[in-house]
């Protein structure tokens, strides 16, 4: 028996194809019928998909059963270290370096002791159109968990 497909092998060949046959990740979301930052980040390996989900996309993309089996496994969750020295991924990571201490503080003020989850969240990407250039609109919405002690 062969081993598992690791995620990160998975993601590589799920990029190929998408770009190989001009879909765009709305496209494949579309398909999917699931948010388009979701899929994308499942694809990339950092969410499990359903076995129905992984099966779809595979179809889509023309990729095996091999695919699809580790596209639904549970992932490691996190950024791989190499990238973060990825421009955009630092810049990111350079907002909430700057801007983090002062959401905090908001969020504390604004629900008190507690915490935005990254668990129960929705994000969502979009482009807005601005005479300047266009902007990055990214928006973060994750529910409110309170501390107990």
């Amino acid at each position: 028996m062969e081993p598992i497909m690791s995620k990160r092998a998975a993601a590589d060949l799920v990029v190929a194809a998408r770009i190989r046959q001009g879909l765009s990740w709305a496209d494949i979301a579309d398909a999917l019928g699931a948010p388009l930052v979701w899929t994308t980040a499942a694809l990339l390996g950092q969410h499990p998909m359903t076995a129905e989900q992984a099966g779809k996309v595979c179809d889509l993309l023309g990729l095996d059963d091999s695919v699809a089996e580790s596209l639904a496994l549970q992932p490691a969750r996190g950024a791989d270290p190499a990238l973060m020295s990825d421009p955009t991924i630092y810049r990111f990571v350079e907002a909430l370096s700057v801007y983090g201490p002062a959401l905090k503080e908001l969020i504390h003020e604004e629900f008190g002791d507690g915490i935005m989850s990254a668990i129960n969240f929705k994000v969502d990407f979009a482009r807005r159109p601005d005479p300047d250039g266009d902007r990055v609109v990214i928006t973060f919405d994750g529910k409110f968990l309170d501390y107990r002690w």
